[in-house]
């Protein structure tokens, strides 16, 4: 089973990717599964077209219930979900949903697992995949402002923590092309830093918004787009990759720098 874990800044494209790979990863055939690990609970919305019961809201009820559920090309979706706004903390949340997904056996039969989590909240539950051998690769979305590659960053500092004790590995950057100052340039010299490499880019185009707005993924409703087949490459790479670095985090003076640099250019 190949077990890789998507982190990004909120708002970086992440949840849009992981839709998008998970559903060219099936139309390739493989068994896939999406654990969304965002309080949003809102992962695997563009998969199923609509919004899935969550674990903690399935736990709540004190009644054993479904909390994966199956969309029309096989995928397995299962939602970590987080408590009320104000209420609790959303990093336990996974804790707690990810012993209850190992306890159901949920996870065995795939052939990819794809945890989406959130990236830019730095409490513990969030690094749980980092730590506890969840997954094996990790990939970072991002654009090319300095707030994204700042949280981008940040997780690598998560996985040179952890990459001792949990053999995790930063596999690759992901570059989300819909920021106004979208630079290759800078993401190249970004992952280089960190000891990696870009391994594929998501040009910035309507046509995943508007498939959003639908609940469907871009894959599915424009199969023949530029963004679609995109994804379609970007899958192959991830389904083709293994292992990876252990990376080497900027200071945040150093990025501030770099970023200064790629502006004046």
């Amino acid at each position: 089973m190949k077990r890789i874990c998507v982190y990004g800044k909120g708002g970086s494209g992440k949840s849009t990717t992981v839709c998008n790979l998970a559903a060219a990863m099936a139309r390739a055939g493989k068994r896939v599964a999406v654990v969304g690990c965002d309080p949003k609970a809102d992962s695997t919305r563009c998969l199923m077209g609509r919004r899935i019961p969550t674990v903690l809201d399935q736990l709540k009820t004190g009644v054993p219930g479904e909390i994966a559920f199956t969309d029309s090309r096989g995928i397995r979706c299962i939602e970590a979900g987080g408590p009320e706004p104000g209420t609790g903390c959303a990093g336990r949340g996974i804790i707690v949903a990810m012993e209850e997904i190992r306890t159901r056996n949920l996870l065995e039969d795939r052939d990819v697992v794809l945890y989406d989590v959130l990236g830019d909240v730095v409490c513990g539950g969030f690094s749980m995949p980092l730590r506890e051998q969840v997954a094996e690769e990790v990939y970072l979305v991002t654009t090319s402002d300095f707030m994204s590659l700042y949280a981008a960053n940040n997780i690598c500092r998560g996985i040179r923590k952890y990459a001792q004790s949990s053999g995790i590995r930063l596999a690759g950057v992901i570059q989300n092309g819909r920021s106004i100052v979208d630079n290759d340039d800078l993401l190249r010299k970004f992952a280089a830093e960190l000891g990696t490499e870009v391994v594929g880019k998501i040009p910035m185009s309507s046509l995943i918004g508007q498939a959003e707005v639908e609940r469907r993924t871009v894959t599915e409703c424009a199969p023949e787009s530029e963004p679609a087949q995109a994804f379609f490459a970007l899958a192959s790479v991830l389904l083709n990759h293994s292992g990876g670095c252990i990376p080497k985090p900027m200071t945040d003076d150093q990025l501030e720098i770099l970023c200064q640099k790629a502006v004046l250019l």
